[in-house]
């Protein structure tokens, strides 16, 4: 479908249009009907806010009904976003994004189709696009990550339109969390021994608490414990007790896991690491209802349900002969996988700034999220954010929630935010731990190509320099262009290409005028100051500065 048979804004089709958004339902006056998965339901092309200067906003989504060959219009003003479970919708409202829309088309392959309004406007996955572009089904599947005129960052990507599952308190909103979600609804009310898996720091334990709050347990006893914490010779007791004189030092009976949690739920994390003597005494727990602690003649009966967590291959285990594969097939009565945070790039913002408003909390400077006014900078910084989206997150929510601190406690008192040296590092590790997608070297070799009609004896820059690299470079000589090129052993003249290509830098001749004069008077016409906070070249800040100071548009402040 063209552009001209979407309608022109404001007219009653394109509010159908915009409506249906919203509803997720067949648009109204469309012959084609909506693209449909494998499980039956319509597809929806999601766009979800990753970044907005209004931090507040981070997490709203617009959700469409996926209509081949319908294109969907991305601007200033449309389409409006809304946060999940409200009513209250908005456009993007910036300033500098564009008033004329980017095109997003869904193919009937299941491709997609990007047309940027105009140059320099829109970069995609860190490219900048300049003309039409199409992106194939695994691409979309993993999300696409647009950003507009270098201050929004939206992630869009493929939705099964479907009813949100309860929460249980679970922060997240992405298609892999809601899947988790429905299947804590699933089994939540059965008496199965469930087994969740899932890299370390994904959260398991607060999956196991949705599974018991959400059953009829809620209420009754909530045990857990590492069995990575107990040491073999202790495990047995901790978990079934022990009678007093059963062993030396046992001066006092003692009652163990089971039996404290009877009528509830118990949580054992790290399965794996289960002495081989212990896994045969759980076996006969699971299957008889039973157990007997160390010392005592007689079983007790007890009613607990079982919920255990491993990052480990426990089938690899039991090839090894280190598990026990009866008691696999027990723990497996339901099985739960809970996705990496990299699988899960929509929760990274709303996860992140949820760590953030917690930390600020403690440290009594909640404000620093406030919405910027009068055109203020915001104190967290598209840039970072974007830094963030792409790190590998091998700890993920566990190391996000550190993350989360450290910028906090290391930006304490500061009117921007600090990033420190050990952070940095990390970051650093993100360009080359994150997986492209698979349209990446289609992009590359458009570069390639343009690099071919570069000067030849400058180095072939795309192929050598990535975007981190870049980045590094010119943060650590605080913008300068000459000490940049000679830290990434290139010329002038190609560092200045590459930064022309750099969805991430801006040059000072890019920085709105009325930008430039609040950070002046924040920085009291410190020039270094000003360089750092909006990370441009003090040379180009000072032709700017004498540009406005000649027009009179900049006039400086009086002595004290």
């Amino acid at each position: 479908m063209t552009e001209g048979a979407r309608g022109e804004p404001g007219s009653s089709a394109e509010r159908s249009f915009w409506e249906s958004w919203h509803q997720v339902e067949t648009l109204n006056g469309l012959e084609t009907p909506p693209a449909r998965c494998a499980s039956g339901g319509p597809h929806g092309l999601r766009f979800t806010l990753l970044y907005h200067p209004d931090l507040r906003r981070v997490g709203a989504r617009a959700t469409a009904v996926a209509v081949p060959g319908y294109a969907v219009p991305l601007s200033r003003l449309e389409p409006d976003f809304a946060q999940p479970r409200s009513h209250e919708r908005a456009p993007l409202c910036d300033p500098h994004v564009s008033r004329k829309p980017h095109l997003v088309t869904w193919g009937a392959d299941e491709s997609l189709t990007i047309t940027p309004a105009g140059r320099g406007q829109l970069s995609v996955e860190g490219e900048p696009i300049d003309d039409a572009h199409r992106f194939s089904a695994e691409a979309l599947r993993a999300g696409l990550i647009l950003q507009l005129s270098k201050k929004i960052v939206i992630l869009v990507h493929v939705v099964t339109t479907a009813p949100p599952a309860p929460r249980h308190g679970l922060v997240g909103e992405s298609d892999a969390l809601e899947e988790v979600l429905r299947s804590v609804a699933r089994v939540a009310d059965l008496q199965v021994p469930v087994l969740l898996r899932g890299e370390t720091g994904v959260g398991k334990e607060r999956v196991a608490q949705a599974i018991h709050q959400a059953s009829p347990r809620a209420g009754r006893p909530w045990l857990a414990v590492n069995m990575a914490a107990l040491a073999p010779t202790t495990a047995a007791s901790e978990l079934f007790g022990h009678a007093k004189g059963s062993f030396t030092g046992a001066h006092h009976r003692h009652v163990g896991l089971f039996e404290r949690a009877h009528g509830g739920t118990l949580f054992l994390d790290e399965i794996g690491d289960m002495p081989m003597d212990v896994q045969a005494m759980l076996l006969r727990a699971l299957e008889t209802g039973t157990i007997r602690p160390l010392g005592e003649g007689e079983e007790r009966a007890v009613d607990v349900r079982i919920i255990a967590a491993t990052d480990a291959d426990l089938e690899q285990a039991v090839e090894q002969g280190r598990f026990r594969a009866p008691l696999l097939h027990r723990l497996q009565g339901y099985t739960i996988t809970i996705p990496s945070l990299r699988q899960s790039r929509e929760d990274i913002p709303r996860l992140l700034l949820h760590f953030v408003r917690e930390e600020l909390a403690r440290v009594g400077e909640l404000s620093r999220l406030e919405p910027p006014v009068d055109g203020a900078l915001p104190w967290f910084p598209r840039s970072l954010m974007v830094r963030l989206i792409q790190h590998g997150w091998p700890g993920n929510v566990r190391q996000l929630r550190n993350v989360a601190r450290q910028l906090v406690i290391s930006s304490r008192g500061s009117d921007v935010i600090v990033i420190d040296e050990s952070l940095e590092r990390m970051l650093e590790q993100a360009g080359r731990t994150a997986r492209p997608p698979s349209d990446a070297p289609r992009l590359a070799e458009r570069r390639d190509a343009d690099a071919s009609t570069a000067d030849p004896a400058d180095p072939p820059m795309d192929r050598e320099v990535d975007e981190d690299a870049l980045l590094r470079a010119l943060r650590q000589s605080h913008w300068s262009i000459g000490p940049a090129a000679a830290t990434l052993g290139v010329s002038r003249t190609a560092l200045y290409r590459r930064i022309e290509r750099s969805p991430h830098v801006r040059k000072a001749a890019d920085i709105p005028e009325d930008e430039l004069v609040r950070c002046h008077e924040a920085c009291g016409g410190d020039l270094d100051a000003m360089s750092a906070r909006l990370e441009v070249s003090k040379r180009g800040l000072t032709l700017r500065l004498r540009e406005l100071r000649r027009s009179g548009r900049l006039r400086e402040s009086p002595p004290d």
